[in-house]
Parts: C-alpha cells; sequence; structure tokens
C-alpha cells in the first residue's frame, strides 16, 4: 500500500511495511482484506456506481439487526472550541487503549481547527506521545487528480497541519487519486486500514443535499451505498466540483488556473463506505458553519427528526436516499455543533 507524507513542501510516495501486493491482475474482480477478517471484498455496481463489498452478509438481515438510536448533540460556544473537543476524543481513545491509534481525519471546515491545533503541538514535543502513535487515513477524494494538486485534500491538510506533523505521526495514508486503476487503488488502500485493526476514531461532518438529506463522508444520495459496503467510486456532478472548490476557496487555499481546471476535469469521487463507518469504535461529528451554508439547517434538522423505519426493505432504500442517516445506526456518536446550526 502506498502512502503519501510531506517532506520539505513536497510529496513523495513512502511504501510501508505492510504493503499491499495484488497476486491477481488489476481487473480481477476480488480483492482479499487482511487475514485478521478473512473475508473478501467484490466489486459491486450499482447504476453508475461502483462499490467495495464484504461479501456473504445478506443486506437486509444486518440492516434488521440495527437498533436506531436518538442522535444527541452537544453545543459548543466556538470552532475553536470544537477543535479543542476533537483534540480530547483522540487523547480519550490513546488513555483507553495501549499501542497505535488509527483516525479518520475530516477534510473543509468541519476539523481546521483541530487540524491547526495538532499542527502547533507538532512544532513542539508536547505532544509527540500521542502523535508518535497516530495512524492518519482520509476519508475520501476526488479522481482522477493529480496528488499535489492544490484542491487536493491532502495539500489542504499539508497547509494547515505542517511539516513536523507529516514527520512524527506513524503514517498518514490518501488515496492514490492519480492511480490507473482507481477502484484496485481504492480496495488496496482499504485492505492497509483493514491491517491495521480497525479504526478508533472516524471525524465526519456534515455534507447537505437536496431535499434536507445530507451525504456521508462522500455517500452520496442514490448512489446504492450498503450495510455491506467499505468503499465506492461515484460519479461525480458539476455542482460538487464547485462546492468542493468554492469550499477551498474560502477555507484559504490559494489555487492557481491550472490546479483548477484539472479539477473541473474530475470524473469520480472515492469514498469509505458504510460498513467502513459502522465498525469505527467511536465517531465523532463536527458542524461549525452552519452559517456560510445554511442548507446544513434543514438537513441537521432532518437527521434529528426523521424516524427510521422498521423494515429491513425500506430501511435499505431510506439509506440510499439520506445517507446522513447511517449515522442513527451507530452506538457511539458524539456529535459537537455549533448553535447557528439549530
Amino acid at each position: 500500500m502506498i502512502g503519501w507524507v510531506s517532506k520539505g513542501g513536497a510529496l513523495f510516495e513512502a511504501f510501508f511495511s505492510h504493503r499491499y501486493e495484488d497476486p491477481r491482475s488489476r481487473h480481477s474482480r476480488d480483492i482479499s482484506l487482511s487475514a485478521t477478517t478473512e473475508q473478501k471484498i467484490d466489486r459491486r455496481v450499482a447504476g453508475s456506481n461502483v462499490w467495495l463489498a464484504r461479501s456473504g452478509r445478506s443486506v437486509p438481515a444486518s440492516l434488521a439487526e440495527i437498533t436506531p438510536r436518538k442522535l444527541n448533540y452537544e453545543v459548543l460556544p466556538s470552532e475553536e472550541a470544537v477543535g479543542q473537543a476533537m483534540l480530547e476524543e483522540i487523547e480519550q481513545a490513546a488513555a483507553n487503549k495501549e499501542g497505535p491509534l488509527v483516525v479518520i481525519i475530516l477534510g473543509g471546515r468541519g476539523a481546521q481547527a483541530l487540524h491547526r491545533l495538532l499542527g502547533e503541538f507538532a512544532r513542539s514535543d508536547e505532544k509527540d506521545w500521542l502523535l508518535k502513535r497516530l495512524h492518519i487515513f482520509t476519508q475520501d477524494a476526488l479522481a482522477p487528480l493529480r496528488m499535489d494538486n492544490g484542491l487536493s485534500f491532502v495539500r489542504d491538510f499539508e497547509r494547515l497541519l505542517g511539516e513536523d506533523f507529516f514527520r512524527k505521526v506513524l503514517s498518514f495514508n490518501s488515496i492514490k487519486t492519480d492511480a490507473e486503476d482507481l477502484a484496485a487503488e481504492l480496495g488496496s488502500y482499504v485492505e492497509r486500514l483493514e491491517s491495521l485493526g480497525g479504526i478508533d476514531i472516524f471525524f465526519l461532518g456534515l455534507g447537505p443535499e437536496a431535499e434536507g438529506a445530507s451525504h456521508l463522508a462522500y455517500i452520496k444520495p442514490g448512489s446504492g451505498a450498503t450495510i455491506n459496503d467499505v468503499a465506492g467510486m461515484i460519479p461525480i456532478s458539476e455542482s460538487i466540483l464547485e462546492h468542493h472548490i468554492t469550499k477551498f476557496k474560502a477555507g484559504g487555499t490559494l489555487v492557481s488556473e491550472a490546479d483548477e481546471a484539472e479539477c473541473r476535469s474530475a470524473k469520480h469521487i472515492l469514498t469509505l463506505g458504510p460498513a467502513a463507518i459502522l465498525a469505527a469504535r467511536r465517531i465523532v461529528r463536527s458542524i461549525v458553519d452552519a452559517s456560510t451554508a445554511p442548507a446544513k439547517r434543514e438537513s441537521y434538522r432532518q437527521l434529528l427528526d426523521t424516524e427510521i423505519e422498521t423494515d429491513a426493505v425500506a430501511r435499505e432504500k431510506q439509506m440510499d436516499a439520506n445517507p446522513g442517516l447511517w449515522l442513527r445506526l451507530h452506538p457511539n456518536v458524539r456529535s459537537l455543533i455549533l448553535a447557528d446550526v439549530l
């Protein structure tokens, strides 16, 4: 598996000790997971979407076994307070577990305060005890896109976290968005994540969609994601690209004309799927920008108030129509918000 590490202001390929080698051709249907899971992942096509699904599980039966939960939230006074609470979540996870931690970080506005804190601490040795235990993974990406494009999430993470952070963590892993075979790369990425024992903390935001729905990671409404899907490749739309570019510019990213032109030519969204999210030991959701993204208010209200279907088939359709509702099926969620989203 190839990870991407920042040094000297440039990205270079770093081959980790658990490098993934697929003995089959790049066109094989099956991608083996690590020995810890003893499961296979099959490529599954749903319309124009390609999902990597764990085999051998009935979707309705799996959905029927889960008891939906009410989503409680904590209103914090500022974006900085949200970032501090997110940092404390990582510290608490470290206190509760020996050895490395696997953390899925969030791109965009929702975690920028956390990333600034981590970058600040990385410039000293105060939190080295924590940083040196972290395996960091990203949750989604646009593709195809050069890894050094200024509109890639990796570049935004570099800007906020800084070179010292990348040097100190155990690994920083992102999907290789310029790979020739994107589906195979996504399978390799999942294998790396599985090989480390699963996700300790999954940081999530809120992506508003039409009619008050929301996407989770980048699982879009109508993309056909199921409870078995660990990752997927979704066709991109012009509205998503516009939202992505606007969000990065608003966050302070300097974007060249060439980078923007390449980004607008991206064809796919690569994302972790419901199976990866539900398997995380802890989910922390942060929403800090409803004042500048007011559509988040209706999306969050629907997330709080929607009654989850009891019939498994109806529930499957409900999750596809509004993927944000997958969060209501996880037993260990903390929702950190500012008052402007209510």
